[in-house]
């Protein structure tokens, strides 16, 4: 058996400040994906995913039976696949901001979620609410505690912006082009990030009320500010505005950035050659780009990896 694919997802904007109902932009990248499978002769990684799925499974039939109206699943056709090998086959980097338990929260829903809503049909805001909700009780089994956006935006596979906590849709980005200067691109941290402590590193830090205010007064300012200029096409409004963002997380989320990441994070805003920012909750992983000139940001971080997920 080989199931759909389901790929991976950029948030764009919004990490952290959606839990604080910030504005967020999230897009499909469907450089990595993930399917579920089987195979005669799994290999070690297959059989890994293959012991994930039992204890997912044993989550989602305890969520069937503490929330019957929220989700119910084909639980004996599920529980017979994972006893016979099933597993998730996956090119998604695990811990890098890029949705890996999305994408298989989204499988595991589409192949055996009954009465599911489908991609097909009208998705007015309350299906997606549905669906946000759905996801996010699903996936918490993975982060502690998740927004759902994620999964939603890898089952979907369209672009979404969240307005507020219960205000989301499906929206169109400007179309790219690949001749374009500006570009979106991710760095590779080359450590793998664990969302959990740094949420907790988060909620901890909201506990402070001069915290609470720059997230307010800054944060979650320059984020809705970036998505309505991105959305608008305004890019030169986007990187004044990006730019400030960077700022404000070099200042005050310290902890979410890879110590060896400092220095480049600052030479960005000083030299004006590309602004880094959070891509998910940090601590590792991937670390998002936005630049105006991409062969003057190579040029500037010739010693990483850059990944271009977008080009203006």
């Amino acid at each position: 058996m080989k199931g759909p694919l389901f790929y991976s997802k950029i948030l764009l904007f919004g990490e952290y400040g959606i839990i604080r109902d910030s504005k967020g932009l999230s897009i499909p990248y469907n450089f990595y994906n993930g399917a579920l499978k089987k195979d005669e002769n799994p290999s070690d990684e297959a059989i890994k995913s293959n012991g994930n799925l039992k204890r997912f499974l044993v989550y989602l039939e305890t969520l069937q039976k503490e929330q019957p109206d929220l989700v119910t699943f084909d639980l004996a056709t599920l529980k017979n696949d994972v006893e016979t090998g099933m597993y998730f086959d996956s090119s998604i980097p695990q811990g890098y901001g890029v949705g890996s338990s999305g994408a298989l929260v989204a499988a595991i829903y589409d192949k055996y979620a009954q009465n599911k809503i489908t991609v097909l049909e009208n998705l007015t805001r309350e299906k997606l609410l549905q669906l946000k909700n759905i996801f996010s009780q699903m996936e918490s089994f993975f982060h502690g505690k998740s927004s759902g956006l994620d999964p939603l935006n890898s089952y979907l596979s369209i672009p979404i912006l969240i307005n507020s906590k219960d205000n989301i849709e499906a929206t169109g980005i400007p179309n790219q082009s690949f001749d374009g200067k500006g570009a979106v691109f991710l760095l590779d941290s080359g450590i793998v990030g664990e969302t959990a402590p740094m949420v907790n590193i988060f909620m901890e830090n909201l506990k402070d009320k001069g915290f609470r205010a720059m997230l307010k007064n800054q944060f979650v300012k320059y984020t809705d500010a970036c998505v309505e200029n991105f959305l608008g096409g305004d890019m030169k409004s986007l990187f004044m505005n990006t730019k400030k963002l960077s700022k404000v997380v070099l200042n005050n989320f310290k902890p979410m950035i890879p110590e060896q990441f400092h220095g480049i994070w600052q030479q960005g805003i000083d030299s004006n050659d590309y602004y880094l920012k959070l891509c998910g909750s940090g601590g590792g992983g991937y670390i998002l780009g936005f630049t105006e000139d991409l062969e003057r940001a190579k040029l500037s971080l010739k010693d990483y990896k850059l990944e271009v997920v977008y080009q203006f």
